[in-house]
């Protein structure tokens, strides 16, 4: 049955009737009569009922005005659509589109408008571009004619004194230009979505299954060409190409990118040139001996920079300065000027900022499992991708180039992941309780901080089949909740109070890239039957809160109470739009589309009937 409706018309009788809170919305929140009549195009009536089928149609609505349409036709069966089918539809279909941005003369021109830039004190969008990128440099310019952007090239050696003299005039990174029919194109990537409207470190790779699994292998391609980019010209993969990012990374999960590209594409030069930057990145990046590489062999982050990271929202730090501002008598406002320009010396804060920008490195900010001591700790993730890293040389290296590339062997980087393994079994796996912890190479200890991190071991195959039992056995009835898989658990964050509020990666909140990697962790040991369980939980918490909340699709979620009513710092992206998410949130995209793939067929029925998991396991 098709519904040929008056867009504007429509669009408004509805809302005055059922978005009774006028948030531009239809959720279960309102109080309306949940019941709207429409008429076909043979003039049959029809009763939308209910919130989910309300909702919808207010979206096709939209969909069809953003189209350009004043009448357009609605179907029934877009309506009436089982709810996981149409939130894998809207994300293949339009929420990939609108997360996709370019670094050319169409992107730059909705940069400008970006939030970040409302409280520039200059009145043009900053562009900085690598020394040694003179094409991007002369684009770049050259857009000025046109456009309120600044151009602005990097010295050659780009220094933790140098990023601090640019914090009071930030700006966006340059990224990869190519040359095509029509001239220079932006390399597409993917944002994460609301304020994040940059390409992100590891959010790019967990964007990238998803995107392959819904077609998308290009523009997968094009985040591995930009990763390569950032390496080749920032010398790392950034937290994000912004200006005060420069002396950043993220969590490593480059080879894995290039590999699972390749198993699709099957371009062997391609996969050489990439392979090739990622050795580069391996060696550069995390292998250099007092930096990321510490002395037992195992791996941290220790991101560079001075003094406060300025990306932080006004009063941020306002909780850790002001004991050093009242001993000195000082405002928290005066305290931060006189720090910040050098006149008040600090050690101690000094410190403190390292951790807290190490924190951001790690992708975990914050938890109460790295705060304060971050940069000291060799974390279970972290080498645990370094190790897949290794293996995946390890196996490119043998499958594809016979055994040899460049001057790189498969023993190698056998040896690499085997020494890697015996340091990660003396330091992080504690055989008393079956669970990986983080290890401080100062104090020379063992966290007890129970993580979601310590599933890491099963994605990356770190772990033996003995360890593997163990782990899943202790580390799953501690972490699992009605909606997934809990950031740590509740004992290891602890209470929580005025003086020592909520983390958003802790306990109660539940993250995709956890998720993505625990399930295919356990696919990898053949846990099947856990993973499906922990897929369905994550998945109908999503589908549920999409159904209730108008197709919201939000970054994180509080997996205890099974909602995306979070309650922690940064509030919850995602949740800010009028009428329908034209985004998402990326790797929250992602990962339904990954556990949909994963998913058997009998739990996708339970799942568009919204089976509550507690009944079936």
């Amino acid at each position: 049955m098709i519904f040929c409706l008056d867009i504007a018309h429509t669009l408004k009788l509805l809302l005055d009737q059922e978005d009774t809170d006028g948030d531009k919305k239809i959720t279960i929140e309102d109080k309306g009569p949940k019941v709207f009549t429409i008429k076909s195009i043979s003039n049959e009536d029809y009763k939308v009922e209910g919130t989910y089928h309300l909702s919808n149609l207010l979206q096709e609505l939209v969909i069809a005005k953003n189209n350009g349409h004043e009448v357009a036709e609605i179907p029934i069966q877009h309506i009436e659509e089982l709810p996981a089918t149409r939130v894998s539809r809207m994300i293949k279909d339009y929420f990939w589109e609108g997360l996709t941005r370019t670094m050319d003369l169409e992107g730059i021109e909705k940069l400008i408008h970006d939030t970040k830039n409302e409280t520039l004190a200059s009145s043009k969008l900053r562009v900085y571009v690598p020394f040694r990128d003179e094409v991007a440099l002369q684009y770049y310019k050259k857009l000025e004619r046109i456009l309120p952007v600044e151009t602005i090239q990097l010295p050659q050696e780009v220094t933790p004194q140098y990023v601090k003299s640019i914090n009071d005039k930030p700006g966006i990174l340059s990224l990869k230009l190519e040359k095509t029919d029509q001239g220079l194109k932006g390399v597409p990537f993917v944002v994460p979505g609301g304020r994040f409207n940059e390409m992100y470190g590891w959010d790019s790779y967990f964007e990238s299954v998803g995107l392959l699994i819904d077609g998308k292998v290009d523009l997968a391609k094009a985040m591995a060409d930009n990763f390569q980019y950032e390496i080749e010209y920032y010398g790392k993969i950034l937290n994000a190409n912004r200006s005060y990012y420069l002396t950043r990374t993220q969590p490593p999960f480059y080879s894995s990118l290039i590999r699972e590209i390749y198993e699709v594409s099957k371009d062997k030069n391609w996969l050489k040139s990439h392979l090739k930057t990622a050795i580069k990145e391996y060696e550069t990046v995390w292998m250099v001996e007092g930096k990321r590489l510490t002395e037992n062999g195992l791996n941290r982050y220790l991101a560079q920079g001075i003094g406060m990271p300025p990306e932080c929202e006004k009063g941020h730090f306002d909780a850790i300065l002001k004991p050093f501002a009242d001993a000195l008598k000082l405002s928290v406002e005066d305290y931060i000027i006189k720090y910040d320009s050098g006149e008040i010396k600090n050690p101690e804060l000094d410190q403190y900022f390292i951790h807290d920008r190490t924190v951001r490195e790690s992708g975990h900010d914050t938890s109460y499992r790295i705060e304060g001591n971050c940069a000291d700790l060799n974390l279970v993730e972290l080498n645990a991708m370094l190790y897949k890293y290794e293996t995946d040389f390890y196996e490119l290296i043998e499958n594809e180039f016979d055994g040899q590339f460049e001057s790189f062997t498969t023993d190698y980087w056998q040896q690499k992941a085997e020494a890697r393994q015996k340091a990660v079994d003396i330091y992080l796996w504690n055989e008393s309780k079956g669970l990986y912890f983080d290890y401080n190479v100062v104090t020379q200890s063992q966290s007890s901080f129970v993580a979601a991190s310590t599933l890491a071991s099963l994605w990356a195959n770190l772990c033996s089949e003995k360890q593997a039992k163990l782990l899943i056995q202790n580390a799953i009835p501690l972490l699992k909740e009605k909606g997934g898989i809990a950031g740590c658990d509740k004992e290891s964050r602890g209470d929580i109070s005025p003086d020592r509020p909520a983390r958003q990666w802790d306990y109660p909140n539940g993250w995709a890239p956890h998720q993505m990697m625990i399930w295919k962790g356990l696919f990898n040991y053949g846990y099947e039957d856990v993973a499906q369980e922990l897929i369905y939980r994550w998945l109908y918490m999503i589908t549920q809160n999409a159904v209730d909340y108008n197709g919201t699709i939000p970054e994180k979620y509080d997996v205890v109470a099974a909602t995306h009513k979070v309650f922690a710092e940064y509030g919850n992206v995602g949740t800010d739009f009028e009428y329908i998410t034209q985004e998402g949130f990326g790797w929250m995209n992602a990962s339904y589309q990954y556990g949909l793939s994963l998913l058997k067929p009998k739990f996708i029925s339970d799942l568009n009937v919204l089976k509550d998991p507690d009944e079936i396991f």
